[in-house]
Parts: C-alpha cells; sequence; structure tokens
C-alpha cells in the first residue's frame, strides 16, 4: 500500500476520533461553569462546590480497570459507543437533581458523565495511537488535542453563557429575600441546566449510535519483540517499566497542565492584576497549547521525533518554572501562560512512547496511563497548599498580605520544577528501559 493510500484509509477514522476528542474537552471544560454555578443554586462552601472537579477525577481512578476490561471484551468501537452512551446517561441524572436541587445527585450524574468518559479516553488514546505508524502518534495525538481544548474554549463559553448569565444580580438578592422567595430563586436558577443538558443526552446518544456504524477499522498493537532462541514472551504488564515510568511522567504531567491552567487567574489577581482582565489568562494557556499542537502536527515525525518533542518540552517547562518565580507582575503570568507551549505535546508523546511494544497488554496499559490523570487532583493542591503555609509565614514576619500574597503564589510555582525533571528523565532515558535494543 503507497503512502497516499495509507493516509486515505487513516483520514476518515482520525476525523471520528476527533469527533470524540472535541466531546472531552467539551465535557471536561464545562465544570469551570459548573463550579460557581453549583456553589450558588446548593449553597456550598468553596471546598464543597471542588467537588465537582473531584467526582470526576475520581471516576478516571475507579473506573479505568474495568474500562480496559470491556474494551478487551467488546473492542474498541462497542467501548467508545458504549461510553458515549453512559456520558448521556449522566446527563439526563442532572434533570432530577434540578428538580431536587441536592448537591449529591448532581455529583452522581458528574462521576457517571466521568465513567463514560473514563471509557471513552481508554478506547480512543490507544486507539488513535495504533491507528498508524507508531513513530507518528504524537501527530496524531497532537490533532486530537487540537479537537479538545478548542472545544474546551467553546464549552467553557457556551456554558458560562447559559448558567452563569445573571449570577451576580441573584447573589445580591439572595441576601435580601425571605426564605420563600430565595428558594424560588434557587430552583429557577437550578433550572436552567435542564435545557441544556436535555440536548447533551440526545446528541450523546445519537453520537454512540453513529460510533457503532462508523467505518473504523480493527486494529491492535504490535508486540515489543517475539520469543527468540532461549527467551520468552513478556507474561505480565508489570514486565514493561517504559510503560510505569511513562505512567508517573503523565501523573505529573496532567497536575502541571491543570496548574498552569487553573491557577493562573487566581495568580494575576494575587499580583493586583483586575478580575476583568485576569479572568481571560485560562484563554492565554489555551491559545498557547493550540498553536503548539498545530507546530507538533506539522513538525511530527518529519522533521522531530516524538521523544525529541518530549525532551524540548520538559527543557522549556523547567525554563519557564524559573522565569515564573524570578519575574514579577504581568511577565510574570505570560510565563506561567506560555506553559501551554511547553505542555501540549507531553501528552500526545508519552502515550507512543509508553505503548511501544506493549501488543496484548495495550489496553491494560492505556487503562494505566488514564488512571494518571489523577495527577490534576492531587498536585495543584499541593500548590495550594504550599502558597498557603509560605503566605503564613511571610506574614508572621511582617510583610504586609498583599505583598505575602503575591510572593507566596509566585513562589508556589516551584512546584512546577521536580515535575518537568520526571518528564525530562521519561524523555531521555526512562522510555528505553526494558525495551529491545
Amino acid at each position: 500500500m503507497t503512502n497516499t493510500q495509507e493516509k486515505n484509509k487513516t483520514l476518515i477514522p482520525i476525523l471520528i476520533i476527533a469527533g470524540l476528542f472535541f466531546i472531552f474537552g467539551f465535557v471536561t471544560w464545562i465544570n469551570g461553569a459548573l463550579i460557581p454555578f453549583m456553589k450558588t443554586i446548593n449553597e456550598l462552601t468553596d471546598a464543597q462546590s471542588y467537588l465537582v472537579a473531584s467526582a470526576s477525577y475520581i471516576s478516571f481512578v475507579v473506573m479505568a480497570l474495568p474500562a480496559s476490561y470491556i474494551i478487551n471484551k467488546v473492542g474498541y468501537r462497542k467501548s467508545m459507543s458504549l461510553g458515549l452512551v453512559v456520558m448521556g446517561l449522566g446527563a439526563l441524572v442532572f434533570i432530577p437533581a434540578a428538580e431536587a436541587r441536592t448537591y449529591w445527585v448532581f455529583l452522581t450524574g458528574i462521576f457517571i458523565q466521568g465513567a463514560g468518559m473514563t471509557l471513552l479516553q481508554t478506547a480512543s488514546n490507544p486507539y488513535i495511537t495504533i491507528l498508524g505508524p507508531i513513530e507518528s502518534g504524537a501527530k496524531r495525538i497532537a490533532i486530537m488535542g487540537i479537537a479538545n481544548k478548542v472545544a474546551g474554549g467553546l464549552g467553557s463559553v457556551i456554558f458560562g453563557a447559559i448558567l452563569l448569565s445573571g449570577i451576580d444580580d441573584i447573589k445580591e438578592k439572595l441576601v435580601t429575600v425571605d426564605a420563600s422567595e430565595k428558594a424560588e430563586l434557587l430552583n429557577t436558577m437550578a433550572d436552567s441546566v435542564v435545557t441544556p443538558y436535555i440536548v447533551m443526552a440526545v446528541a450523546l446518544f445519537l453520537l454512540g449510535v453513529l460510533i457503532r456504524k462508523a467505518p473504523l477499522p480493527h486494529v491492535e498493537a504490535e508486540d515489543s519483540e517475539e520469543v527468540e532462541t532461549g527467551t520468552t514472551a513478556k507474561t505480565s504488564i508489570f514486565q514493561f517499566p517504559h510503560l510505569w515510568l511513562g505512567v508517573i511522567a503523565l501523573f505529573v504531567y496532567v497536575g502541571v497542565e491543570v496548574i498552569a491552567g487553573d491557577t493562573i487567574i487566581s495568580y494575576g489577581i494575587s499580583l493586583d492584576i483586575p478580575v476583568e482582565q485576569a479572568k481571560f489568562f485560562t484563554l492565554f494557556t489555551l491559545m498557547a497549547m493550540v498553536a503548539t499542537y498545530a507546530l507538533g502536527v506539522f513538525l511530527i515525525p518529519k522533521y522531530i521525533s516524538q521523544a525529541l518533542a518530549l525532551r524540548v518540552s520538559a527543557i522549556l517547562g523547567i525554563a519557564l518554572s524559573f522565569c515564573i518565580v524570578f519575574t514579577t507582575g504581568f511577565t510574570s503570568v505570560l510565563f506561567v501562560a506560555a506553559l501551554g507551549i511547553a505542555n501540549a505535546l507531553v501528552w500526545p508523546a508519552i502515550w507512543p512512547l509508553a505503548l511501544t511494544g506493549l501488543g496484548k497488554f495495550t489496553k491494560t496499559a492505556s487503562a494505566l496511563l488514564i488512571m494518571a490523570i489523577s495527577g490534576g487532583a492531587i498536585i495543584p493542591p499541593l500548590y495550594g497548599a504550599i502558597v498557603d503555609h509560605r503566605k503564613e509565614e511571610l506574614i508572621t514576619t511582617g510583610i504586609e498580605e498583599i505583598a505575602a500574597t503575591a510572593e507566596a503564589a509566585s513562589s508556589g510555582y516551584w512546584i512546577l520544577l521536580p515535575c518537568y525533571i520526571i518528564i525530562l528523565y521519561y524523555a531521555f532515558w526512562g522510555h528505553k528501559i526494558g525495551l529491545k535494543k
């Protein structure tokens, strides 16, 4: 088969999987709008409202290995279809949740959606990795990243407009009205979630049916080495150290990606930048990632290998970490946004490097890599804890609170350094360990 024929054969599947990554991005990024929405209608504390994100992350950890079992049983395409249907069911749970205005019911819906997304991610990430040559896997995943982040931007804007429109006015009214009027206001606000989630559920069910009929070819990963004279084939997932090191690298990567996107607004505010300006800072990080994804699609593997892309990304991440800490004001914020450039090609590069030679273990390996998404639930709160601790220390030395907050927020970014060093180790040496030379 010629190179052109090969590209034509994979084009439609790539476009279909890009559509799925669009869905991941859309559903994941609406959490940013859901958190303040839930906080208001359920009268929650800040900590309680962030359980929206926790419910999503928990589903990735709990459901990843069951997802790999399902994929082994029914294959990639049926698993993707099932994942979409489960996400649709999760969306429908928002209807009784809104009627009852009960937070744990909302969290249940988010968890079910997360379970469906876990199945979808566990199937689609390895599928797109092994759909073509493994050395160009990062290129295909970079295309998926563009779809994911563009959808994320759209999701946050659309659901922000639907759910958060007039929220400040409602908050002001809640302080002055009596209990019955307060309940009526909150019930009306809660009802605004029903229509968009019905539309989402219908769309997900339809996509689930369409994926079942989609022209997705059956693919299986290649084994690293076949049985040679005097040797035996791999018999356990624990015999692939490059995979386990890849899981660790992906764990810290998701942590630094979430830090780059989720702390930048608060960081800007701590530096006394007006909220009206700071609220757009996450978009800076997002645009940096999309631009770098596009660059990756052009460069990999024709001009650079995915291992080299990972090395450059890690080195840039280390350099930017120093720049953030040793600069001030808007310049420092721009360096946080620039982490989007350092981060963009890490996920696309680690997946094919970690899955190289896994063969029949690919589906289980994919589940382990998906579980590494939990880094996004663990590392950012560590950043927050460092900032709080440092702020208290500075205040006790007599520094004013505003100055202490700014310095603590800046010094908290030191947590990025060990994370990028781990990624750097994997880029140079870790991805080769245990593989046949």
